[in-house]
Order: structure tokens, then C-alpha cells, then sequence
């Protein structure tokens, strides 16, 4: 089975009530973590590929790994650059295999989106490829995306049929109150996502499929471990899962999540060095990690996302 879109993925879950979990890569380890995972649950992956993971691993490294792993799994994987900040990196990634790419044209106002945007959708449908755009500015810092919280902002619902409409792509990511990295809510902070700005995005552009960045929810038993091995997380609140399930049975297709696959990753390095200082083999640490990746998306996907079957 080759690379696929995410069109029939998202078409079945809007349909159907569920996500697709979009999980950020890096690494053989995270790869195989994951769709191992997958396999297990019988679900429908998106692996995305940001900027910093480009740069890290390179591009053709990440494109075989993916498809290996569709070799060995036999899944419907789709292959996505996440927040292409320019058309350049968007044309690469396009030309490159990649079935789905992002231009993250958010930082822009609203008509310069527009403009990018539609650059980016009109090259790679000719090529057959996807693209997700952004309306809204979320928080945060994730790899080359660092809003602060006072340049962050809501998605407009008044703006998106026009987007949609004059750009052409296929799925769009609104902001409703998440954001990058790990450090979402402060401690005594109530977690609040505007799903009034989702419900009314729904109806002003019904079946259309809607993304969900940052979207992490700071799993607290792997920071209870990164603290207990010699790590100093600072207290904080990821989006709660029950927020995410409720999305989910709305209009949101796409789930993001980054920092709690590096969480569990890291908390199981950190507790194995301290309980084997003399260990230097590094399929002795990354096993383990492995392992932590595939429980963590294993229980994305089955207990909050609800596509474990859908593949």
C-alpha cells in the first residue's frame, strides 16, 4: 500500500464522530512506536513532519522510514509537513512524497494568507497532494512556531467561508484556546477551549474538515517520572482529554500531538540511566522509549481520538 491523502480518512471521520491522530516524528523509534501502535488498534495515522524534524533527521531519511513502516504494517498512512512556513519548503516537501502539506500562512493578515495559501494549493493539487491552512494565531513554542500569548488570537468564524473558498485547501486549523509545546495552563489555571468558535465554524462550513494543533494534554504521570530522575518540569496543564473527545465528535478531523509522545520518551530515557548509570548501547534506552511512545498512541487513539478501527 502506497503513501495516501488524508481526503477519504477525513471524509469517514467526519462521518463517523472521530479524529485521526496526527503524531509528530522524529526518529525511527517514534516512527516504529507509533505505528506499531496503529497496528495494534486497526487505526488510520497521519505522521507529520515539522521543520526542526526535517532539519534533524533530513527529509529522505523520514520519507523511507514512513514508508517502511506502511511496508511492515500494511496501514493507510498519510505523510504531512506540519506549519511549512513558506512555499519553498511547502514545493520541497510536495515534490518530495510527502501526500499532505501545511503553508501556516497565520502570521500574515488575513488577504496575504489568502495569497500564500492559494499558491501553495494550486502546485500541490496539480501533484495530487493536500494542504492544510491556519486562520488564527495559537500560543506557544513548538520548534520554529513561537507565538507569545499576547500576539495569540482566535479564529474569526466570520472569515472562514471566504478563506476556504478563495484558497482552495482541503482542511483548515482554527485556534480555540490550545496551544505548542508543554506548558499549556498554569497550575489553579482553568483549561477553556472556545467551542462556541468551533460550533459556529461548523455550521458556516458543514462537512468541511477542521485541525487541532497543540493538542498534547501533558500526560502528568511521565512528568511525575522526567521530576522524579532528575528533571525540573515546572507544574502544567495540557488540554484535558475530554475536551479533546468532544472535539473530536464535532467537526474537528485532526488531532495534533507532539509533546506528549517527547514526554513519554524522555521520561523513560531519564529512568532508565538513573537505574542503569553504566548502560552506553543505545537499543538498551530506546527500547523502553519505544515502548512508551506506542502506550501513549495506543491510548490516543482507542480512548480519545476513537479511530481504533477505523483503518
Amino acid at each position: 500500500m502506497p503513501l495516501v491523502t488524508t481526503k477519504e480518512m477525513f471524509k469517514k471521520a467526519y462521518e463517523g464522530g472521530y479524529a485521526i491522530g496526527a503524531f509528530n516524528v522524529n526518529n525511527m523509534e517514534i516512527i516504529q512506536g507509533i505505528t506499531e501502535a496503529g497496528k495494534e488498534e486497526n487505526a488510520p495515522l497521519i505522521l507529520q513532519v515539522s521543520a526542526g524534524a526535517r532539519k534533524y533527521a533530513k527529509h529522505i531519511y523520514l520519507v523511507k522510514l514512513v514508508e517502511a513502516a506502511i511496508i511492515d504494517t500494511g496501514l493507510p498512512i498519510a505523510l504531512h509537513l506540519d506549519h511549512g512556513e513558506d512555499f519553498e519548503v511547502c514545493k520541497a516537501c510536495v515534490d518530495g512524497g510527502f501526500t499532505s502539506v501545511m503553508i501556516d500562512g497565520s502570521k500574515y493578515d488575513f488577504e496575504t494568507n489568502i495569497k500564500v495559501t492559494k499558491e501553495v494549493v494550486e502546485y500541490a493539487h496539480s501533484k495530487g497532494v493536500v494542504v492544510e491552512g491556519e486562520l488564527g494565531k495559537l500560543a506557544g513554542i513548538e520548534d520554529a512556531v513561537n507565538v507569545s500569548a499576547e500576539d495569540a488570537q482566535f479564529t474569526n468564524p466570520a472569515e472562514v467561508e471566504e478563506f476556504v473558498e478563495k484558497t482552495g485547501v482541503d482542511s483548515l486549523a482554527i485556534a480555540i484556546g490550545t496551544s505548542h509545546g508543554a506548558y499549556k495552563f498554569k497550575p489553579g489555571q482553568k483549561p477553556r477551549l472556545r467551542f462556541d468558535i468551533l460550533e459556529e465554524v461548523g455550521k458556516r462550513i458543514p462537512g468541511f474538515p477542521i485541525v487541532l494543533h497543540g493538542a498534547s494534554s501533558v500526560m502528568q504521570e511521565y512528568v511525575k517520572i522526567v521530576n522524579t530522575y532528575g528533571g525540573k518540569m515546572p507544574d502544567a496543564i495540557g488540554v484535558p482529554e475530554e475536551m479533546l473527545r468532544q472535539a473530536a465528535k464535532m467537526a474537528v478531523c485532526k488531532i495534533n500531538i507532539d509533546s506528549d509522545l517527547r514526554l513519554a520518551m524522555t521520561a523513560s530515557i531519564r529512568q532508565h540511566f538513573y537505574e542503569n548509570p553504566d548502560h552506553f548501547d543505545p537499543r538498551q534506552y530506546l527500547k523502553p522509549a519505544r515502548e512508551n511512545i506506542k502506550t501513549v498512541v495506543k491510548h490516543k487513539l482507542k480512548d480519545v481520538l476513537g479511530c481504533s478501527g477505523k483503518a
